[in-house]
Parts: structure tokens; C-alpha cells; sequence
């Protein structure tokens, strides 16, 4: 599967974002499109990592205070799988959680 991008974010382990799942967030959330950049940043230095065992998940989150909406907080949620990080979905929120 092709991927997007494949970085190494702030706990130095590799993510990526595959096309099938960029396709997904765009169209679930379609004002994602702009912000592919800004998924990049918020993995390589979010303000905050919320760890979920159940799922083996981690929301990464970033402020991104230029928006005009409420939601300011772009929530980034990863899946882990025998140690390779994969994007399920992005997308913004009012809140850290």
C-alpha cells in the first residue's frame, strides 16, 4: 500500500499515513485536506500524546490557533501494530481529551 508520508514522530517511533487512509480523512473530514502539513508537525512535536490501551492507541494533538473555528485542537489518532504506527484518522476538536 502506498503511503502518503512515513515519519518518525516524537517518541522516535515511525508513523505513516497510507493514500487509503488520507482518502478516508479527507473525505470523513474534508477541511483536513489543508492540513496534511500540520498532521506532519503535530506528530514530530505535539503538546500532548493521550495513550489508550484499549486499541493500542495514541491521540496526538496540536493548537492551531489561526483557525476560525472552535475546534482549535487538531487530534491525530495513531494504531500500533507490531511496533509500525499507522494513521486511523485526524481531525479537529474543542477540547483535549
Amino acid at each position: 500500500m502506498e503511503n502518503v508520508f512515513e515519519i518518525t514522530d516524537k517518541t522516535k517511533r515511525k508513523i505513516r499515513l497510507t493514500k487509503r487512509q488520507w482518502k478516508h480523512i479527507t473525505t470523513t473530514h474534508e477541511e483536513m485536506a489543508n492540513y496534511l502539513e500540520e498532521i506532519k508537525l503535530t506528530l514530530v512535536n505535539p503538546i500532548k500524546i493521550i495513550h489508550q490501551d484499549k486499541g493500542n492507541l495514541n491521540r496526538y494533538h496540536s493548537y492551531q490557533k489561526h483557525r476560525k473555528h472552535a475546534e482549535k485542537y487538531l487530534r491525530i489518532v495513531v494504531k500500533y501494530l507490531n511496533g509500525d504506527g499507522f494513521i486511523l484518522t485526524a481531525h479537529f476538536v474543542r477540547n483535549l481529551e
